[in-house]
């Protein structure tokens, strides 16, 4: 059965981790609205890539624009199925707006799928939904992950970690398990 997702983005989200999921659930059946907010439907987020070359931490360049298919105004989280918050530098800004944090505890309160990758963890941590939970995410925001109650999961860069309906893992490598587990927590089945 198809399901209704929300999909959280800002500017400067990672483009993979924007990009490539909201293209899976759709492949797979389910409707994606892709909102950011005080913009509308039409309008655009600027990404970044953030790939991993030796360094101490990820090196960052200009992704794609990417379209937004939905209004974040007309956004009721009851009408939604699951929740997806990329990562990248978008919910550091994201985290400091009051309504994501309202939608945000909305899917966690209801129990409803919930997949973040890399620092999507820090919209997690801000709206105060990981107290007790297990939560992967990129390393450096382990802190977080900790300060606000909840257990860090350092797992390989390309894992994902289920912890009931809260699904996570540290980067875009981790695509096909993160997915994966995702679509499993939304009960979608795929017969090959």
């Amino acid at each position: 059965m198809a399901k209704k997702i929300l999909m959280l983005v800002g500017d400067y989200a990672e483009d993979y981790e924007t990009m490539v999921p909201f293209q899976a659930l759709q492949m797979v059946g389910h409707t994606v609205h892709a909102v950011c907010p005080d913009k509308a439907a039409g309008a655009s987020c600027a990404t970044a890539i953030h790939d991993f070359e030796g360094d101490q931490t990820y090196t960052e360049k200009r992704g794609h624009n990417f379209t937004l298919n939905a209004s974040f105004a007309d956004v009721d989280p009851a009408a939604y199925d699951g929740l997806v918050i990329p990562g990248g530098r978008a919910p550091e800004y994201l985290r400091l707006n009051e309504r994501v944090l309202e939608v945000v505890r909305h899917f966690a309160s209801a129990n409803k799928p919930i997949a973040a990758v890399c620092h999507g963890a820090q919209l997690l941590a801000a709206a105060g939904v990981l107290e007790g939970r297990t939560c992967s995410a990129y390393p450096a925001c382990a802190p977080e992950v900790r300060l606000a109650g909840g257990k860090y999961a350092d797992i390989p860069v390309d894992q994902a970690h289920t912890d009931g309906n809260l699904v996570t893992a540290p980067a875009w490598p981790a695509h096909p398990a993160w997915l994966a587990q995702f679509l499993a927590v939304l009960g979608t089945r795929i017969v090959h």
